[in-house]
């Protein structure tokens, strides 16, 4: 394995015969300047640069904050702690560091030893670890996922894409609720005519008639011209109602009324226009809970669902997890036209969590990574939030002391989570200790995510 090379100039002696006693400099192969300094970092590739602040020029410090390839490299500079404007702007902009006097030989041992621990794992997963250029996974429209349930969502979509039922799609946030739209209507017979999105919780309750059905010029004040509402901008085509659940009572009258007749009126106007669209609706909610809450009328449920369809969360979609990171990857390396790979333990990492925000969480951690990483992704550039497990800990760590009178349900959460953070995240290690399913394990995540 080759060894990091460090860039130096230094013209203070002292600071230079501190620094030279570092042990971790000498694991690394050190480049020294004398003069010229400028253009003989230009001609190194060094990974690291001790710099002295005060032993450079204004001009040399202009050039420096002026190429950003070299600002791509790990810095440190060394000055006097005068104030200098040109070299705060250089450690605004990421550069480095920045070590005024007197010089914190512990601060300094900690940068250096992180600096060498990075460059090691990269050097020894860097190896064997290909840049991800393409994705593994099949696709279906615009839905990507070879694992069982996405398979078998994609022959419902085929069968049902070319009918004109009346899709109601349930599932959680982030599962991809309007791709599974518009990938009906991608594969539908209307595929010519257009795709309008709407998300219903978003509407203000003053302007849903407008929004939904349009407007005449006059009709209320502001209404300065006509307006097409949504109805009427997919006309021939496919129009989704995001969220429909979240549609204020009164209007969901209006909205059953129209898929009963298939008639509308615009707000302010007596003409009478026919709805030539065909409707998909999505909700995270559960219908019927919503239903129960009076949150949602029965009546356009049933209108809504002629064909109701379950998209899966990413943790029942166990084998596409690790294929969605690299298809993220590889978009992300295409779009930049960079050669980033991913380490196996951060796919590892990326495994083991469950995901409650889904497809989405997963593709802006990605997106995350792909920022803070530079050409591998490692398991610190993958950033999960910790869950609060202090309270389940305590349950777990000495069951004889638990009291009484806890739900059974709050116990069994507690174990689980205990358990699943004892093994990392290895959730079918966990199910073994558990003596419960796989299956069951997920269910029970789910719930309580």
């Amino acid at each position: 394995m080759s060894r990091p090379k460090i860039f130096i100039y230094i013209q203070d002696k002292p600071l230079l015969q501190q620094l030279s006693d570092l042990p971790q400099l000498h694991q690394c192969e050190r480049i020294f300047a004398t003069e010229n300094w400028l253009e003989a970092l230009q001609q190194a590739a060094a990974d690291l640069v001790l710099l002295q602040a005060t032993a450079v020029t204004t001009t040399e410090l202009q050039q420096l904050t002026s190429n950003p390839l070299l600002l791509q490299r790990q810095w440190l500079f060394f000055s006097d702690g005068m104030p200098d404007p040109k070299l705060d702007r250089l450690i605004h902009n990421g550069a480095g560091y920045h070590f005024r006097p007197p010089l914190d030989n512990k601060l300094l041992t900690e940068v250096l030893e992180d600096f060498l621990a990075d460059y090691a794992q990269q050097q020894q997963t860097a190896l064997n670890v290909p840049c991800v250029t393409n994705s593994e996974l099949d696709q279906f429209g615009l839905l990507v996922g070879s694992s069982r349930v996405m398979r078998m969502l994609y022959r419902t979509l085929r069968k049902v894409a070319t009918s004109e039922a009346q899709v109601f799609i349930m599932g959680e946030s982030g599962t991809g609720k309007e791709l599974v739209a518009n990938t009906l209507h991608l594969a539908s017979h209307r595929n010519q005519g257009p795709f309008v999105a709407i998300n219903c919780g978003a509407l203000s309750p003053e302007l849903v008639d407008s929004e939904l059905f349009g407007h005449s010029k006059g009709a209320f004040t502001g209404a300065v011209k006509d307006h097409k509402g949504v109805f009427e901008q997919a006309e021939g085509g496919t129009l989704f109602l995001d969220e429909v659940t979240e549609m204020p009572l009164a209007h969901q009258v209006k909205l059953l009324r129209v898929l009963e007749n298939r008639e509308y009126r615009p707000v302010g106007s007596q003409q009478l226009k026919q709805a030539d669209v065909r409707i998909i609706a999505a909700t995270n909610r559960d219908p019927q809970q919503a239903i129960t809450a009076e949150l949602f009328r029965e009546d356009l449920y049933f209108r809504l669902a002629q064909f109701p369809l379950q998209v899966p969360p990413l943790r029942a979609r166990e084998q596409d997890i690790c294929g969605l990171a690299k298809h993220f990857l590889a978009y992300r390396n295409a779009a930049e036209n960079t050669k980033v790979a991913i380490a196996d333990s951060a796919l590892a990492k990326i495994a083991a969590y469950a995901w409650p925000g889904n497809v989405r969480e997963l593709k802006h951690t990605i997106e995350r990574a792909y920022i803070l990483a530079d050409d591998l992704v490692l398991p610190q550039h993958i950033q999960l939030p910790e869950a609060d497990t202090s309270a389940t800990q305590h349950l777990a760590t000495n069951i004889e002391n638990i009291p009484t009178g806890i739900p059974l349900e709050e116990l069994t959460r507690a174990a689980i989570e205990a358990t699943l953070a004892e093994n990392n995240g290895n959730r079918k290690a966990t199910a073994e200790q558990l003596g419960i399913s796989i299956k069951t394990l997920y269910n029970k995540l789910g719930k309580y995510q």
